[in-house]
């Protein structure tokens, strides 16, 4: 890229460098760090989070994972309205789900929804916040199977979202009462 009159780099060489690092890592790692001290704290804790549920997902089977996450109640169960949550914790949820989306983006692994959904889960969970993990099931445009988890606290879209026209919840998972 050719330097511009005053020794920098030129606009055209700026737009070059800026469309080869496009969706880069880097980039996207310096986005992270980037964002206020109260986000940029959770940053580590999300990588670590995301870590951990990976190893869990693919290591423990999923009948003793599940029993972990608590009940599986069917869609439209009562017990799927969260009770009203105070605004601090509502923007926890949302902190949290922000930290945990930027970072799977930058991990060394893909990051599924599940993943996501489970670290999440466990972040708020040790932050005294209850959260719904929602799990459905469709088909993609080829006509294959796909699954798909989100989560939900405090009135707040925490992780997966926005969810496909074309999945089905089967059910949720409530914390233990």
């Amino acid at each position: 890229m050719a330097d511009g009159p005053r020794g920098g780099r030129s606009a055209v060489g700026r737009l070059a460098l800026a469309t080869m690092l496009g969706n880069h890592p880097l980039r996207r790692a310096r986005t992270l760090m980037s964002v206020g001290w109260a986000r940029q704290r959770l940053v580590p804790e999300a990588a670590l989070a995301l870590l951990v549920a990976r190893i869990r997902l693919l290591a423990v089977p999923f009948p003793k994972l599940a029993a972990r996450w608590g009940s599986l109640i069917p869609v439209g169960d009562p017990r799927l309205t969260m009770p009203e949550a105070s605004a601090d914790a509502a923007e926890l949820a949302r902190a949290i789900g922000w930290a945990v989306t930027a970072t799977a983006s930058v991990m060394p692994f893909k990051a599924m929804c599940i993943q996501q959904a489970v670290a999440a889960r466990g972040m708020l969970a040790r932050r005294g916040v209850a959260s719904v993990l929602h799990y459905g099931a469709g088909r993609d445009e080829a006509g294959g199977l796909v699954a798909h988890a989100w989560l939900d606290a405090a009135s707040v879209k925490v992780t997966g979202y926005p969810i496909s026209p074309g999945i089905a919840e089967i059910g949720a998972f409530v914390p233990p009462q």
